[in-house]
C-alpha cells in the first residue's frame, strides 16, 4: 500500500478519536470549573457568580484546545494512557491553568476568585487522566490471550522479561499466558509487572510450576549464556515442564522488536555453545565501512556467516570468493535474496592456483580480506595430509602474497585451537599459516590470525553425526568417555572473529574465549534426552591425531586480553615463505608418494 494511502486511513481512524476526547476534555473543564467554583464558596450554590463562571470554563477549555495542539494531544501520537500521554495531559492543563490564573491576577474579572485556576487544577487533571485511563482499562480487557494459551513462567523479571511478559498479556492471539515471573533478586521479591506477579526465585521452580500449573518456563535473560541456559533447562526438565529461549543478541541484530513466534524451544547448541558477545560497532565500523572486503571460503559455513554479519556493515563491497558454485549460489541468496552468480560480488576461484588469485586481487583491490577457505576435517588429513599442506599451508600462502601485492592492510587469517601444541596435520597445517601470516605482518599491514575451537553447527559438526545417528535408532559412536572439545556457535564465533581484526595486533594470533570445555559423551546424552529416543553409545577409542582435551594456547603462550574481556593476544613467531618446506612436519609429509608431484609448489606459491 502506498504511503499517502496508509497515512490518509490512519488519519481517517484517529478523527473520531480525537474528536471524543477533545469533546471529553471540554466536559471536564466545564464540570472542573463548576466543581471548583462550588468548593470555592463552601458548596453555596447561592453565593457563585454562575455567568462567570462558566464564561471562565469556556476560556479553559479553548485554552486547552490551543495547548493540547501544540503538545499534538488529538492527533494519535501517544498511546492512551500510557505514561508518555499523561505527560503531555500535565503539561497542557499545568499550562492552562497557570495561564488563566495569570489573566485573572491581571484582569480581575467580577465574580472570579483569584484562588479559582489553582482549584481547578487538580480536579481538571484528574478528570482527564481518569478518562484515558478507563479507556485503556477497557481496551486491555479485550486484548487478553485466548482461554487455552499455554501457561508460562518466565525467567528475569528485568526489561527482556517486562517487554515479553507486555506482548503476552495484550496480544489476543499470543499461544501463552504468563502466570508469573522467576527473579533471584530480592528487591523484585513483591514486584508486579503487567498484572504477573513475581512467584519466587530459581530454587522454586518445580513448586510455582506446579502450583500455577506451569507448562513451559521461557528464560528471558538477554545475556543469558549456555551455564545458565543449562541449568534452567535441567530444572525445568526434572520438574517435568518444556523450555524456551529468546534469540540469542546475535540472532536479533538488524531485526524487528521482539515477537512472540521468535521463542523456540531450547536445542543442544544453546546448553553447550551459547556465549553472549559485546561488540564494539564503532571499532568494527572503523575498518569495514566504505570498504572493499574479500572472504575467501564465503560458501562454507564460517565464511557464509562472516558474509552476512560483514554485509550489515555496509562494506563499500563484499567480494566473496569460493570455489564451491553451489556454495556461493546459497550465501548469495541468503544475503541479497536472489542467487543469479552474474555480480561481480562473487569470485569463482581455488586459493591453490596463485596466478588467477594475484589476478582476481589486481581486479578487485581489496582494503579488508578474511581467509577462512580451509580444509578442516583431521581424521581425513590423517589419511591425506597432502591435501592440508597444499591449501592450509601454500594455498594460504598464495592468498597471502595477492593480498601483499596489492596493499591490503587488514587480513585476518581464521585459524584453529588445534594449532596449540599441534599433533595433527590439520594442526601442524593450521600452526604453519599463522606463522605465515605472522611473517607477512613484518612487511606492513595488520595482518594476524584468530584461533578458536569447534564450531556448532557447521558442515560435518558433531552434532549432525549424531542427531544422524539418534535418528536412525543408534549406536551414537563416540572415541572416548571422556574426551571434551570447546564449543561455540557459529553466528558468535564469527562476530568475536569480526571484532578481533578491529583490535588485533600485527603479527599476533587472537585466542576467542570459548568457555569451559564440554564433554563429547555428555553432548551425546543430552541429545538423545531431548530426542526421547534412548540409544546405545559405542566408544571406539581416540583416533590418530586427536587429543584427549584440546589447548587453546601452545607451550609457552600466556592469553593476555588487553582489549576485549572474550579476546586473548599470543605472539607468533613468523615463518619465511621460503622456509616452508624445511619445517619437521611438512619434511615428514613431503616424504608422503602423493606428493611427489607436488613438491614444486613451496617455490611457485609463496
Amino acid at each position: 500500500m502506498h504511503p499517502t494511502s496508509r497515512a490518509a486511513r490512519r488519519g481517517a481512524l484517529e478523527v473520531p478519536y480525537a474528536y471524543a476526547f477533545l469533546f471529553i476534555d471540554i466536559m471536564v473543564w466545564v464540570l472542573a470549573t463548576e466543581l471548583a467554583a462550588l468548593a470555592r464558596y463552601d458548596f453555596d450554590a447561592v453565593g457563585v457568580r454562575w455567568s462567570a463562571t462558566s464564561v471562565l470554563a469556556l476560556i479553559l477549555a479553548g485554552g486547552q484546545l490551543v495547548i493540547g495542539a501544540l503538545v499534538v494531544l488529538y492527533r494519535g501520537r501517544y498511546q492512551v494512557g500510557s505514561f508518555d500521554e499523561m505527560c503531555a495531559l500535565a503539561v497542557s492543563v499545568t499550562a492552562v491553568s497557570i495561564l488563566a490564573e495569570a489573566a485573572v491576577l491581571l484582569v480581575r474579572p467580577t465574580g472570579i476568585p483569584r484562588s479559582l485556576p489553582f482549584l481547578i487544577w487538580p480536579l481538571a487533571v484528574t478528570g482527564i487522566a481518569t478518562t484515558r485511563c478507563i479507556k485503556r482499562i477497557i481496551s486491555q480487557a479485550g486484548s487478553q490471550p485466548a482461554q487455552g494459551a499455554e501457561r508460562i513462567l518466565i525467567f528475569g523479571a528485568g526489561s527482556v522479561g517486562s517487554t515479553l511478559a507486555l506482548r503476552m498479556v495484550r496480544d489476543p492471539q499470543s499461544p501463552f499466558l504468563p502466570v508469573g515471573f522467576l527473579d533471584d533478586d530480592p528487591v523484585k521479591r513483591n514486584l508486579q509487572i503487567y498484572g504477573v506477579r513475581v512467584r519466587g526465585s530459581f530454587a522454586q521452580l518445580a513448586a510455582v510450576a506446579e502450583e500455577f500449573g506451569a507448562v513451559r518456563v521461557v528464560i528471558a535473560v538477554n545475556s543469558a549464556d549456555a551455564t545458565l541456559i543449562r541449568k534452567v533447562f535441567d530444572a525445568a526438565d526434572a520438574a517435568g515442564i518444556g523450555c524456551m529461549v529468546l534469540p540469542s543478541l546475535s540472532e536479533q541484530l538488524h531485526r524487528s522488536p521482539l515477537r512472540l513466534s521468535a521463542l523456540r524451544d531450547v536445542d543442544v547448541a544453546d546448553v553447550i555453545g551459547r556465549r553472549p558477545v559485546d561488540t564494539d560497532v564503532a571499532s568494527i565500523a572503523e575498518y569495514i565501512s566504505g570498504r572493499r572486503v574479500l572472504v575467501t571460503g564465503a560458501g562454507g559455513s564460517i565464511g557464509s556467516e562472516l558474509c552476512r554479519q560483514l554485509h550489515e556493515f555496509k562494506p563499500a563491497q563484499l567480494i566473496m570468493l569460493d570455489r564451491d558454485e553451489s556454495a556461493l549460489h546459497a550465501v548469495e541468496l541468503s544475503i541479497y535474496g536472489r542467487a543469479l552468480l552474474d555480480s561481480p560480488d562473487t569470485a569463482l576461484a581455488d586459493i591453490r592456483d596463485p596466478q588467477i588469485l594475484l589476478e582476481l586481487f589486481q581486479n578487485y583491490r581489496p582494503e579488508v580480506v578474511f581467509h577462512a577457505a580451509a580444509l578442516k576435517h583431521l581424521p581425513l588429513l590423517e589419511r591425506h595430509p597432502v591435501e592440508a599442506l597444499k591449501i592450509n599451508v601454500y594455498g594460504t600462502g598464495n592468498v597471502l602474497k595477492a593480498a601483499a601485492a596489492v596493499g591490503v592492510q587488514h587480513f585476518v587469517n581464521i585459524s584453529t585451537d588445534k594449532a596449540a601444541n599441534p599433533i595433527s596435520a590439520l594442526g601442524h597445517s593450521k600452526r604453519l599459516a599463522e606463522r605465515l601470516t605472522s611473517w607477512y605482518a613484518l612487511r606492513g599491514g595488520r595482518y594476524l590470525s584468530v584461533r578458536f575451537g569447534n564450531v556448532l553447527g557447521s558442515r560435518g559438526s558433531v552434532l549432525h553425526t549424531f542427531a544422524a545417528q539418534i535418528e536412525r535408532g543408534g549406536p551414537v559412536t563416540l572415541t572416548d568417555p571422556e574426551v571434551t572439545r570447546f564449543f561455540m556457535t557459529i553466528p558468535e564465533a564469527c562476530q568475536l572473529v569480526i571484532q578481533a581484526g578491529a583490535i588485533g595486533r600485527p603479527g599476533e594470533a587472537l585466542v576467542l574465549d570459548m568457555g569451559e570445555p564440554v564433554r563429547i559423551a555428555d553432548v551425546a546424552r543430552r541429545m538423545m534426552s531431548m530426542s526421547g529416543k534412548p540409544v546405545d553409545i559405542v566408544f571406539t577409542g581416540l583416533r590418530r591425531g586427536e587429543k584427549l582435551h584440546e589447548e587453546l594456547f601452545g607451550d609457552g603462550e600466556s592469553g593476555e586480553r588487553p582489549l576485549h574481556p572474550l579476546i586473548s593476544h599470543v605472539p607468533v613467531p613468523p615463518l619465511p615463505p621460503e622456509r616452508v618446506a624445511s619445517q619437521p612436519w611438512a619434511v615428514a609429509t613431503a616424504g608422503e608418494p602423493r606428493l611427489a608431484t607436488v613438491r614444486h609448489l613451496n617455490s611457485s606459491a609463496v
